[in-house]
């Protein structure tokens, strides 16, 4: 995930921090309530949902669906960069599924690449690089069974396919209480949460490399934001299958560059690495816990495999069967983590511009004290981030060169996130409208509405689920949402990540453990699929998907006439 995490408490960093409630005019006294206890149920929280048990849950869930699937993300990997470019040209509504796959590493390329690379190195040891390697081909698997569901169960929303998890939850689990869960998490993380965290890392990068104000910054990026989500799914789609390969690849051609002047150090850094993985580096596996750990919770952030975000991109595709979106997506994976995070974490550990920490703690002043277990003399001081990256990078332009580059891609890589958390946000919102509009309609046969009433409001809502937009409101809800995800961009700008980054964090922890556990059950539907799509290639033809042959219910869209 595009998001990142430290060891920093929440506690010690919120002790003091009060709220002003009401001040009685009379008195001039100040009520106040310390939200140490808020901040401590937040902490709590989100070591609750990030506890190991998510960890090993994404770990098996992803080897299960690669045994499961005889390791499809190797077998059909010639095949997924041929489908990157293929589309139905019959169907005129959707995406394409290159326009698809760039949306979708909109999602999973952002500044995590650059400072949550670092932030694991820093914690966990050159090893954690594996770590995610590991997460990242079989999660490949994981990609690759949640967005074949989405498309199997996706619908047609006014020439937008909607889909993901909570519809396939609906309609493959026959839940819709814990569709709309997911919706709502979904909805609150990634229109709320989210996007400040990444606005926020805009406007210090600029604000220390070209002297702009913060407030500039988060008022130049919600214009922009607007102008692209004020489009839609379309407009969002045509911005990210320019900008975000084009800064993907540019950027691995820069750490490219920098391995190329370090050459001699790479056969030690990636012997290292191997290393570290397994506990038998310099520290031995004093850290190898905390290797694991964070290669694993990066990995699961960065490329974002069961999550759950990345079936709702791939839903929205135009494609003649539902494995061909599945393979995309299984792509996506491999891009986000073993090319653009490997390319972070080479060029700082060819370049030795990190330190290992031990532990990060506040002072009763509020200073930051960190403590190492091993400390490289050319790596800065101070927590684990974006200076690992510059500090690399400057051995071959300079600091302030490097830093005014890092400070560029940092910008795109954050703002193509944005745009994809708030299409996940939209798409999630629709659902629940739609759902609130279908149980508004059951009501009113249960009240003994008259049948005229009743034909009204069936006719109502069949064309608010055709026309998006269309009926007001839901119009106004999508508004509101923009609007919200606007103002969230620019308050990021001005404050600091603090909380709202640890509530993001729980969001998509939350996410994931729902939507885990949903592609687990309806796996076997995503099998006959792929067993259906081979059957038919290695026939000769081109593979067709009639869910009515598999015994798949449910799936309204692709089911013939």
């Amino acid at each position: 995930m595009t998001i990142y995490s430290t060891r920093i408490s929440f506690n010690a960093i919120h002790k003091k921090i009060t709220f002003a409630l009401f001040k009685n005019k009379e008195t001039g006294i100040m009520v106040l309530l310390d939200i140490s206890h808020v901040t401590k149920f937040i902490e709590t929280l989100y070591s609750w949902i990030w506890s190991p048990a998510l960890v090993g849950l994404c770990l098996l869930s992803a080897l299960y669906f690669s045994l499961r699937t005889r390791f499809v993300q190797v077998r059909r990997f010639g095949e997924m960069f041929r489908l990157l470019f293929s589309t139905d040209k019959k169907e005129k509504t959707g995406i394409t599924s290159f326009q698809a796959f760039a949306m979708a590493l909109s999602g999973r390329v952002g500044t995590g690449n650059i400072v949550g690379v670092a932030t694991a190195i820093g914690f966990g040891g050159p090893g954690a690089i594996v770590w995610m390697w590991v997460i990242a081909f079989f999660g490949a698997g994981s990609a690759f069974v949640e967005a074949t569901l989405a498309q199997i169960f996706k619908e047609n929303h006014n020439g937008q396919f909607r889909g993901g998890p909570a519809y396939y939850i609906e309609k493959g689990l026959h839940s819709t209480f814990f569709g709309c869960v997911f919706a709502v998490i979904t909805a609150i993380a990634c229109g709320i949460f989210m996007p400040p965290v990444q606005c926020n890392g805009i406007a210090l990068s600029m604000s220390q490399s070209f002297g702009i104000a913060p407030w500039i910054v988060g008022i130049a990026v919600a214009l922009l934001i607007a102008l692209v989500i004020i489009g839609g799914v379309k407009r969002i789609a045509k911005v990210a299958q320019i900008v975000a390969p084009f800064m993907a690849i540019l950027y691995i051609l820069l750490s490219i560059v920098v391995l190329i002047v370090h050459y001699q150090l790479v056969p030690s850094v990636f012997a290292e690495m191997l290393r570290s993985a397994v506990g038998a580096g310099p520290l031995g596996s004093a850290i190898l816990g905390s290797t694991i750990s964070w290669g694993v919770k990066r990995g699961i952030y960065s490329n974002e495999a069961g999550q759950g975000t990345g079936p709702i991109v791939a839903a929205a595709a135009k494609v003649s069967h539902p494995v061909k979106q599945g393979l995309v997506q299984a792509f996506s994976v491999y891009i986000d983590t073993l090319l653009v995070c490997t390319a972070t974490a080479m060029m700082i550990l060819a370049c030795q511009t990190y330190n290992i920490i031990d532990n990060v703690q506040m002072t009763a002043s509020g200073e930051t004290t960190v403590t190492y277990l091993q400390q490289n003399p050319d790596a800065p001081d101070g927590e684990p981030g974006v200076f690992y990256t510059i500090s690399a990078i400057s051995t071959i332009i300079g600091k302030r060169a490097a830093g005014d580059l890092v400070s560029i891609a940092l910008f795109f890589f954050a703002f193509t996130t944005i745009m994809a958390y708030y299409y996940y946000a939209e798409t999630n919102l629709v659902y629940l409208f739609s759902r609130f509009r279908r149980r508004q309609l059951r009501r009113m046969k249960k009240e003994g509405r008259s049948p005229e009433a009743l034909e009204q409001e069936k006719e109502e809502l069949e064309r608010a689920d055709r026309v998006f937009g269309d009926d007001r409101s839901e119009k106004i809800v999508i508004w509101t949402l923009r609007i919200c995800t606007i103002t969230t961009v620019f308050v990021g700008s001005l404050t600091s990540s603090g909380v709202t980054w640890t509530l993001g964090d729980i969001g998509v922890g939350a996410m994931a453990w729902i939507n885990l556990v949903a592609i687990l059950l309806l796996s076997p539907k995503a099998l006959q699929a792929l067993r259906n799509y081979e059957k038919d290639k290695k026939q000769g033809v081109e593979p067709n998907f009639d869910p009515s042959d598999l015994g798949i219910e449910n799936a309204d869209f692709w089911e013939k006439d």
